[in-house]
């Protein structure tokens, strides 16, 4: 009966809980495709990234507060070899429970180009992909003025 209970007590939060998976090239496709209607939000970050938590949050945020427009992606651009670390991290950060995914290719370079060919690899960078199929991406902190161009046409 206490495994019972405890299963029921843990299902909700594991329910919700963004398994990191791995990516390699043949995935960049499907995470760049374009989304059904609003916009997907791909927040690449990295373990040694000082502004990657802050924006991470920030983005959550954006996310809960539009959440039939925009779909968050986290993507660490460290290899999935360190998937304890990222977890941790992303649990710290309290964005557990989306999507995830980590390097999961022998060249990190080729990834990072194949996701957006104008990027050198900084962290924190987000990338926006559109229903529209426009795009746009943010390098750096996340300042207020970028965080209000993110949100969906019509709540800026």
């Amino acid at each position: 009966m206490k495994r019972w209970l405890a299963i029921l007590l843990l299902a909700p939060a594991l329910a919700t809980a963004g398994p990191l998976k791995p990516l390699a090239a043949a995935d960049v496709p499907a995470l760049l495709a374009l989304p059904a209607h609003g916009e997907r939000l791909i927040a690449l970050w990295a373990l040694d990234c000082a502004y990657c938590e802050p924006n991470l949050q920030a983005l959550a945020r954006l996310q809960q507060a539009h959440p039939q427009a925009i779909e968050l992606i986290t993507v660490a651009t460290d290899d999935m070899a360190h998937r304890d670390a990222i977890e941790k991290r992303l649990q710290a950060a309290g964005v557990s429970a989306w999507p995830a995914r980590a390097y999961a290719d022998a060249s990190p370079e080729r990834l990072n180009y194949l996701i957006d060919p104008d990027w050198g690899g900084e962290t924190p960078r987000v990338l926006v992909i559109r229903a529209d199929g426009s795009r746009q991406g943010f390098s750096g902190e996340l300042t207020p003025k970028q965080l209000q161009a993110l949100a969906p046409p019509g709540t800026r």
